[in-house]
């Protein structure tokens, strides 16, 4: 039994919001303030409701847009994957999946809503499940509902430290029957008995009995004992403490006491045969963690999908705004909650139609910085680093500050846009993503003005234009365009200067002497199509050198008309 979808209504940033989920791990990732703490905190309307208490919903949690108030917040949960029991305890809130197929499989449907009860403000919360109101979430089907929620930048050892309920005080039950407690608990008791014999254990209770005894009188005073009381086996796991490297638990670092507490958690809940369904819901795993411990932690929640023997299922949620786990999580996995253009909206990657081989692509291009797609409210895409460096030097020559308008920009690593821009559009992420390319014209060095017909490679792009995507092209490459003006010519000779001497030298002399509209082919082919076996100048060193020469040493370029219509449309408003 699995969380398959979850729709909230009317709650804090979210007017409405969609989310389904996997069976197993779940992450949801997106930038600050999008709501994904509203998520969770959606999940634990229902799902906490135990020992961790339930969330306390109040008239601040209420949607406001525009100045106007929701009247209600509703929440409605869809469960899957039930088995025969699981459908007898959820009874009246079964609903087919499908009333047209020949294998009849059911879900349940739970729905909680808090809508205003008084002017004051209070909130009545009503619980029900299937179709009809009437039909009142029971304690009993609450019950069999466990979760278990670890907030960000929480105190672990606070859950490890001894009392009756630490979560390893529970493990420890989980893992004893009635005869091993009773082997527990006459071992305690022996030893406990060898104890109060040795002497400083004895003159204590000795002193303690005196003093007790002359207060109190012998008709009022009462039986006292030193000891371990180990009589009971519930209070016995009570007091059990971890040690950490013959350490303390409190001493131990926080990230590895995260890890060891999650750790305690999941063997519990996977060993919690009482319920039918069990979650683990962490926010911001990554605040005490590194990127190392990240990866150590996601990989470890992969593998736990599938439960070991005599263990049930945990189906997991993790929040995060760290592009460590966006890179690592499987594609199928990750859930992206973000701000579009009309509010809080959803996507999941798994849910996008890639062309053959793509999806494997993308994951394998997904390493930490390409990762920032899911975080970002504006991208542009480029090829490679040179573009990278280039392309946000001439955005500070236009006063334009990309960081102020959350634009991001990604580097494709040549033509690979076709591995990233299905995530992008009406059906997936709606956020404006421009791209940035080249035309390539196969042999020709096109004039100021001049626009040959494009390479097979700029056409597919070109196909790709949509609403929220929109490519731009060079008229050959962006270095042949930028040296097309004199101005910039002058420029990337400078910053030519810085990695090769001779060969700006030379070719300083070259475009001197040649006519005006060959001065632009002269220089780029002098660098990048140098021919009888020289060695081209690269790409990704002469734009970081360029960007070098107009942000700090002060010369100016004119930026090509298309990186301006380029830079526009990602940064209107």
């Amino acid at each position: 039994m699995y969380l398959e979808s979850l729709t909230v209504e009317g709650f804090r940033r979210l007017k409405k919001l969609e989310l389904r989920f996997c069976e197993g791990l779940n992450v949801l990732i997106g930038p600050n303030n999008a709501g994904k703490s509203a998520v969770v905190d959606a999940l634990r309307v229902l799902l906490s409701t135990g020992d961790e208490g339930a969330l306390r919903v109040t008239d601040y949690d209420i949607h406001v847009s525009a100045g106007e108030k929701s009247t209600q917040i509703t929440f409605k949960y869809v469960f899957r994957g039930l088995d025969e029991t699981e459908e007898a305890d959820f009874l009246a809130a079964l609903k087919p999946v499908n009333k047209m197929s020949a294998a009849l499989e059911y879900e349940a449907h739970l729905s909680v809503r808090y809508s205003v009860a008084d002017a004051g403000g209070r909130l009545r919360v009503k619980r029900w499940c299937g179709d009809h109101e009437e039909n009142a979430i029971t304690s009993e089907m609450l019950e069999e509902l466990r979760a278990v929620y670890l907030p960000p930048l929480r105190d672990p050892a606070q859950g490890l430290r001894p009392s009756r309920s630490s979560q390893l005080s529970r493990l420890v039950q989980r893992l004893s029957d009635e005869t091993s407690r009773k082997d527990v608990v006459d071992a305690l008791t022996k030893f406990d008995d060898e104890l109060k014999a040795k002497k400083p254990i004895a003159d204590t209770q000795s002193a303690i009995i005196k003093r007790h005894t002359d207060m109190l009188g012998v008709v009022l005073s009462q039986q006292l004992a030193v000891g371990l009381s180990p009589s009971d086996f519930a209070k016995v796991a009570a007091r059990l403490a971890l040690v950490v490297a013959d350490l303390e638990v409190e001493q131990n670092g926080l990230g590895f006491n995260n890890l060891i507490y999650m750790a305690v958690v999941l063997s519990e809940l996977s060993l919690s045969k009482e319920a039918s369904y069990r979650a683990l819901i962490i926010e911001e795993p990554e605040a005490h963690l590194h990127p190392q411990l990240q990866a150590v932690l996601l990989q470890y929640l992969r593998a736990v999908e599938t439960p070991g023997l005599g263990e049930k299922a945990v189906q997991i949620f993790v929040t995060s705004h760290s592009p460590n786990f966006a890179a690592l999580a499987d594609i199928d996995s990750i859930g992206c909650v973000y701000h579009a253009t009309a509010g809080v909206d959803a996507f999941f990657p798994r849910d996008v139609e890639f062309d053959k081989r793509k999806k494997e692509k993308l994951q394998r291009y997904l390493n930490v910085t390409r990762a920032e797609i899911f975080f970002a409210r504006r991208i542009i895409f480029v090829e490679g680093a040179a573009e990278l460096f280039i392309v946000e030097a001439l955005a500070q020559k236009l006063d334009i500050d990309l960081r102020k308008h959350s634009v991001s920009v990604i580097s494709a690593d040549g033509l690979n846009f076709d591995a990233f821009l299905p995530l992008f559009g009406e059906k997936a992420l709606k956020i404006p993503v421009a791209v940035i390319t080249d035309s390539d014209p196969p042999g020709v060095y096109p004039k100021v003005g001049e626009h040959p017909e494009p390479s097979s490679a700029a056409k597919s792009i070109a196909a790709c234009t949509s609403e929220y995507i929109k490519p731009f092209f060079a008229s050959k490459t962006l270095e042949y365009d930028l040296a097309l003006t004199s101005k910039n010519r002058t420029t990337m000779l400078a910053a030519l200067k810085e990695l090769h001497p001779g060969i700006a030298k030379d070719l300083e002399e070259q475009i001197n002497v040649a006519m005006e509209d060959e001065k632009a082919r002269v220089l780029f082919k002098g660098m990048f199509e140098r021919g009888d076996g020289k060695a081209n100048v690269k790409k990704g060193a002469f734009g970081q050198a360029l960007a070098q020469a107009v942000i700090y040493d002060g010369f100016d370029l004119d930026v090509p008309g298309y990186l301006k219509d380029a830079l526009t449309f990602v940064t209107a408003t």
